[in-house]
């Protein structure tokens, strides 16, 4: 335990020392901007998005720092015209880069259908099995060449979930594990981040500890994997980092009290993101969450607690994908105004909203 405090409080250091200024360009930016780089949102239930939307006016004001587009947001008659011309009406209406985000695995998890006219995939689980790195790779590059064709830059994949229990209902019965072995995943995964790499395009691990062992889906409600979650979960994420090929990782809604006594989801626990996720593993980069309305989290610790909690945890970006059935729609501007609120209050340290920035501005360095 020793060796995990001395690595927290080397990361501590470090990002005071990144809060402190050492990036001068930061001194010009004011905290709403910073505050606004830590929001990314879905933009509503329609799939032609007129000039005058909120969302773009949101945009403008610099209150959202990415986009998560799902099937919804696809146009039936015009699949490919009105994607396109959606994008490139969020990305005109911003003063920075975003983050033009999509959960595209393959398989079940598939928002760009063959229906509309997009490439066929295959699921994770199906290309694990046959475990060919080229079958992989030809599939990620369909996936990869395609969003950066229509404008995204993000993806959530690949999903490096390890398959512990074959019965899990959002994991394995979904077929969204490469394998129960930790290095067919980290090795399948290390394939599709590569090509999507070579097509302009980050992608996103998930989810962080890991989900492969649950018995519950998160999106219904607490997912807790104390006594079946396996140490072998988190090595594909230490292989990776490691190689140096971790663009992002999004947390899991899923409680271990081996890694957090105190039996926070990994979302909302500093033990998980700061002690084993920067400290143990090593990992500076950003931190994603996985959607703050999935009822693991807001059907338990609220909206405006869960906000505070996430970013005191010590993540960078927060996802309100407004796509959870029961849950009311949250706009960028309600959770720009509980954010500052909270610094103003004293509950939110206006450092650990500069590290994020600092964090999140550097990824986005990398976009094309």
């Amino acid at each position: 335990m020793n060796k995990v405090i001395t690595a927290l409080f080397l990361f501590l250091t470090s990002a005071h020392a990144i809060a402190q200024g050492k990036d001068q360009n930061q001194d010009s930016v004011s905290l709403d901007e910073m505050i606004g780089q830590m929001i990314l949102t879905g933009i509503g239930d329609f799939s032609y998005m007129p000039e005058d939307a909120e969302i773009l006016d949101e945009i403008k004001a610099g209150k959202v720092g990415g986009v998560i587009l799902f099937e919804k947001n696809i146009n039936a008659e015009h699949p490919k015209k009105q994607l396109k011309r959606t994008i490139e009406m969020i990305k005109g209406a911003a003063n920075y880069p975003l983050f033009i985000s999509i959960d595209e695995e393959g398989g079940k998890v598939n928002r760009l259908k063959t229906k509309y006219g997009f490439p066929s995939t295959m699921q994770a689980g199906e290309l694990g099995e046959i475990n060919n790195l080229d079958t992989t790779a030809f599939y990620a590059r369909n996936t990869a060449s395609t969003l950066q064709e229509y404008g995204f830059n993000v993806n959530y994949a690949p999903d490096v979930d390890v398959a512990i229990n074959p019965d899990n209902p959002v994991i394995a019965k979904l077929g969204r594990s490469y394998s129960d072995d930790p290095r067919i995943v980290a090795n399948q995964a290390q394939q599709v981040i590569d090509v999507h790499r070579a097509n302009g395009v980050l992608a996103v691990l998930k989810h962080f500890p890991g989900h492969g062992s649950s018995r519950n889906d998160s999106h219904l409600g607490v997912a807790d994997v104390s006594n079946t979650w396996q140490f072998s979960e988190l090595m594909p994420y230490k292989w990776l980092i490691d190689s140096g090929r971790v663009d992002g990782i999004m947390t899991a809604h899923i409680v271990n009290e081996h890694l957090d006594p105190s039996k926070l989801p990994a979302t909302l626990s500093p033990y998980i993101i700061r002690n084993i996720l920067r400290g143990v593993l090593g990992y500076q980069g950003v931190v994603f969450t996985d959607d703050m309305q999935m009822h693991a989290i807001s059907k338990n610790y609220g909206f405006e607690e869960s906000i505070k909690m996430a970013i005191n945890a010590g993540v960078d970006v927060m996802l309100f994908c407004n796509n959870v059935p029961g849950n009311e729609r949250r706009t960028p501007s309600q959770i720009h105004s509980i954010i500052k609120n909270y610094i103003v209050q004293g509950e939110i340290s206006e450092d650990q909203i500069r590290a994020s920035y600092y964090r999140i501005i550097q990824l986005k360095s990398k976009l094309q």
